[in-house]
């Protein structure tokens, strides 16, 4: 019928009606945070990105009194149609092997999530096994369960990049929505903070091509051996990415257009995770390269987005310091991780609990009955 708006329409008009309701972070409460950091006895601003964390936290939960008790790792999975051209290790297998065990908690994340009493919550956003398919927007359900692989399958993976645009404008909406979605739900119940994982054969093409597009920078620069590939490996992967570029001329002025053409699905749900931290007020842990890159997307569609992201560590991968940089925001851990799964993001949790202690419980200068440092 003449006039009726088709579904990609009608999920882009979702997207833009969730993201007029985000708003400045309570900067108020941000420097109430910094001035109790400041009446405490030692020297001011010495656990710097300790104290600005904690007090960029109180912004976005727009209170001083900061808790983190309640915290999950939300890890998308999905699989990547370009591994056909040869540019990893293992094939699509891995993908669901890794996504089952992150389920039953036997992964590299589930185990580290463990010691940082971090909840575990693995989407099968786009695997290439069996799923059912999500049909428009998700629909309300019942309580998001750690420890389960959450279905919310957009595709079996994405289409070979190589050949043609790795997903259609309804599908990379879909995704995102996936992940705004989630945040929402996870906000509702109670979680005080999430953390970015994902886990995906072939992602650190995607994110490279998705990254080089983005900050318009030479393939060789954004591009890295991902999980342990050649010279030989490195310099097809490098190839594939270039000439997708060239032959698909995504739009570095349309954030969507880019993740259409050359994007995975994990990407998309990440950004779309990054845009419910906004949009519904919860800080939102980036991990390393590829959920940088998802960062770096959500902060050209929303650029307030950026003020709800904390940055955990600088990945190993050429890239990572150089999002990072364009995100405009510094990593608490250099630790030289690139395992992905969100393992670096549960690390920084571990750091930003001794933060939080600090802060909660450390004696001030009236404690102390000694003057208070002032600026000189």
């Amino acid at each position: 019928m003449d006039g009726e708006m088709t579904m990609e329409g009608k999920l882009a008009a979702r997207l833009d009606e969730l993201l007029r309701s985000v708003s400045p972070v309570d900067e108020d409460a941000a420097r109430d945070t910094q001035k109790r950091w400041d009446s405490l006895a030692k020297p001011l601003k010495s656990l710097g990105l300790l104290e600005k964390n904690v007090a960029k936290i109180a912004g976005i939960h727009g209170s001083s009194r900061v808790d983190l008790k309640k915290r999950a790792l939300v890890a998308m999975c999905a699989d990547n149609g370009v591994i056909e051209e040869g540019v990893t290790q293992t094939g699509s297998e891995v993908t669901a092997i890794v996504a089952e065990n992150m389920a039953v908690g036997s992964t590299t994340v589930t185990v580290m999530a463990e010691a940082a009493r971090t909840d575990v919550f693995p989407v099968d956003i786009g695997m290439a096994t069996e799923g059912c398919l999500l049909e428009g927007v998700p629909k309300e359900e019942g309580e998001l369960l750690s420890r389960t692989l959450l279905p919310r399958k957009v595709r079996r993976g994405t289409r070979n990049f190589a050949k043609g645009p790795a997903m259609t404008r309804e599908e990379a909406l879909r995704a995102v929505l996936v992940g705004i979605e989630i945040a929402g739900r996870l906000k509702a119940q109670g979680y005080d903070i999430l953390a970015t994982g994902e886990m995906g054969i072939g992602n650190t093409t995607t994110s490279s091509a998705v990254a080089a597009a983005l900050l318009s920078q030479p393939v060789e620069q954004m591009t890295g051996k991902g999980a342990g590939l050649s010279d030989e490996g490195l310099q097809r992967k490098i190839k594939v990415i270039q000439e997708a570029l060239e032959n698909l001329k995504p739009d570095r002025e349309d954030p969507m257009d880019i993740l259409v053409k050359v994007g995975g699905y994990d990407i998309a749900g990440m950004t779309g995770l990054f845009l419910g931290g906004a949009i519904y007020r919860i800080p939102v842990l980036i991990d390393g390269f590829i959920s940088s890159v998802a960062a770096l997307l959500a902060m050209n569609l929303e650029p307030l987005s950026r003020d709800y992201m904390i940055a955990s560590h600088v990945s190993k991968e050429p890239a990572g310091q150089l999002i990072l940089d364009e995100l405009g925001l510094k990593p608490m851990l250099c630790c030289e991780m690139c395992l992905g799964e969100g393992t670096g993001a549960v690390a920084a949790l571990s750091v930003l609990d001794m933060g939080l202690t600090v802060y909660h419980r450390m004696a001030t200068f009236d404690d102390m009955n000694v003057e208070q440092y002032q600026p000189l």
